[in-house]
């Protein structure tokens, strides 16, 4: 079963009828094991994905050409990707040709816990400031974002 609680002190507390008939339910002096996973906080994965949209407009790749001879296109998806890789969270595949393959994990709520989301966005800022923005602080970098997020 699950149940919420909510930290007061040094105490948790059951939310909602279910929860408090859940802890009804153990015995004084009863040990019980306990998963504890904080909900990931929407405007926090918002504010990520502005992070994102913020570097992803100021990054120019340069000119690239495919071997086919078409130019290629900068691609929100493929950038979010590379830099979730290069803020190390990715894993490794192997090709059916044998090669490897660096994918990047998923952000998904259901995926990534609020303290490994929260992680990511550290790294990810970092990541930013040293290949793309390198004339920003993480002060600067931060307040765009912040004023991103409150127009949206």
């Amino acid at each position: 079963m699950k149940a919420t609680f909510r930290k007061a002190g040094n105490a948790l507390h059951p939310v909602g009828e279910a929860s408090l008939e859940l802890l009804q339910k153990v015995k004084a002096g009863e040990d019980v094991f306990v998963d504890v996973v904080r909900p990931r906080n929407l405007q926090f994965h918002r504010k990520f994905f502005a992070l994102l949209q913020i570097a992803f407009d100021h990054w120019e790749p340069g000119e690239k050409t495919a071997r086919w001879g078409e130019t290629a296109q900068k691609n929100f998806d493929r950038f979010r990707k590379d830099i979730i890789i290069l803020a190390g969270f990715y894993y490794t595949t192997v090709r059916v040709d044998g090669s490897l393959r660096v994918e990047a994990m998923s952000q998904s709520f259901g995926k990534m816990t609020e303290d490994e989301f929260e992680e990511l966005y550290s790294k990810t800022i970092d990541v930013i400031l040293q290949r793309i923005m390198t004339n920003y602080t993480k002060e600067d970098l931060e307040r765009v974002v912040d004023e991103i997020v409150a127009f949206a």
